[in-house]
């Protein structure tokens, strides 16, 4: 039975959590391929809210195996403190899965990451401080550590002190910071060994089996399309890659195994961090979207910015994730507006540019140009087929899912598990 991927359409934070628990309960595997605990999904289930930063958000379905790939970084300690508070709820998490080749974040990347970013004044990126470019930097220089290296202590050893011969020297004379003792770091780790020992595996080999089995593989992404470090809007951007592609290389399971890939894509847009973003708004339309979709990060408690949706990064999301379909959430969140406005295409230097900008200098300077369309009034939160809604949102459904170039297969209508629309199964 081939693979489906689940990622974010646009900067993140789009509500991959609920899409994901919707299919958690007819996947056999939920699999995390990249990032680390920079990311955060919330899901709703009944009166209980999760909120997941580095387990897969398929740890929430009973009969689901979840996955923590290769292409993901694990501060351990993180892990550990979420493995627990889950169990603590009632959560079973025995069953959870974690790969041998998983990368590390260690004290002296999450120290790096923080001293670097104050270091860079107002070019900062808007990095969360959690160590993840770091680790990510040390894997691409080989002389990361993994999670087999907690394994041998000799080989964890070498490991650290060959990372803190440079980086303690970049700490005390660049950054004017006091250096990290190898003995402090390698003991914390090796504690980790034994604790972690059980979840550690060979997923590669496990998910392949289990696709020649007949059985369905959910690859979960985390962040977005556009904060990916190759197709994003570089440099602000995060350090791996959020799209299908990185699905692929995340999980160790091939690109002919895969036969849908659901882009997760809000009905207005938002981002947390530096960059551009052409649709951002700046008045009292933004402080409503952000007060009434709730939009605070989950994992850093940052006011995300809030604009209108905006179709050439949808149809860009479309073009290099390949996405057979979207998932449209939050679509709730735009009640009561008159009239709301969708971004169609862009003003760059006095042009009408119908597509993303290859350049990074004109995305900046781009100027959204606006269709509007009829708003509605009534609450959208109990329906649960297309003919519940009103005409207007209806309407709106339909205009989105033309400019976008791929079809609306579900819509959230509140945060709830069970409030979504379904109008073209997943499976």
């Amino acid at each position: 039975m081939p693979a489906l991927v689940l990622l974010g359409a646009q900067w993140g934070d789009e509500g991959k959590g609920k899409a994901t628990d919707l299919l958690g309960d007819r996947v056999d595997y939920v699999v995390r391929y990249q990032g680390g605990n920079n990311a955060g999904h919330t899901v709703v289930i009944g009166d209980q809210k999760y909120a997941l930063h580095l387990l897969p958000s398929g740890i929430l379905s009973p009969n689901v195996i979840p996955v923590i790939g290769n292409g993901v970084v694990i501060d351990p300690g993180v892990l550990l403190q979420e493995i627990a508070g889950l169990t603590e709820r009632g959560i079973d998490c025995s069953k959870l899965l974690i790969s041998t080749n998983a990368h590390l974040i260690t004290p002296y990347h999450r120290t790096i990451d923080k001293v670097s970013e104050r270091f860079l004044g107002k070019s900062k990126i808007g990095t969360t401080g959690r160590g993840i470019g770091p680790a990510y930097a040390d894997k691409i220089n080989r002389i990361g550590i993994r999670v087999q290296d907690l394994f041998d202590p000799s080989i964890l050893r070498q490991k650290i002190e060959s990372a803190l011969r440079d980086k303690n020297q970049v700490l005390i004379k660049v950054f004017n910071r006091k250096n990290i003792e190898v003995e402090e770091v390698l003991e914390e780790y090796l504690a980790y060994a034994e604790i972690l020992r059980p979840y550690v595996a060979d997923t590669v080999l496990i998910l392949n089996e289990a696709l020649k089995a007949g059985k369905r593989v959910l690859l979960e992404g985390s962040q977005g399309t556009l904060l990916d470090v190759d197709h994003g809007t570089y440099p602000f951007v995060t350090s791996s890659n959020p799209t299908a592609g990185g699905a692929c290389t995340g999980s160790g399971i091939g690109p002919t195994k895969i036969d849908r890939v659901i882009g997760i894509i809000k009905a207005y847009t938002t981002r947390v961090g530096s960059g551009p973003f052409p649709t951002e708004l700046f008045d009292e339309d933004g402080e409503a979207l952000r007060r009434i979709g709730g939009e605070i990060g989950v994992t850093t408690g940052r006011a995300r910015r809030c604009g209108w949706f905006d179709a050439p990064i949808a149809r860009y999301a479309v073009r290099v994730n390949g996405l057979t379909d979207f998932f449209l959430t939050k679509l709730d969140v735009l009640t009561g507006w008159e009239k709301i406005p969708v971004c169609v295409a862009y003003e760059i230097d006095g042009k009408r540019v119908e597509e993303l900008p290859a350049s990074q200098s004109d995305f900046h300077h781009a100027k959204p140009i606006y269709e509007y369309m009829p708003g509605w009034s009534e609450d959208i939160t109990g329906a649960r087929k297309l003919s519940d809604l009103p005409q207007a949102a209806q309407n709106y459904i339909a205009f989105l899912e033309k400019i976008s170039g791929a079809p609306m297969s579900a819509i959230g209508v509140g945060p709830g598990r069970d409030e979504t629309i379904v109008v073209k199964d997943f499976i």
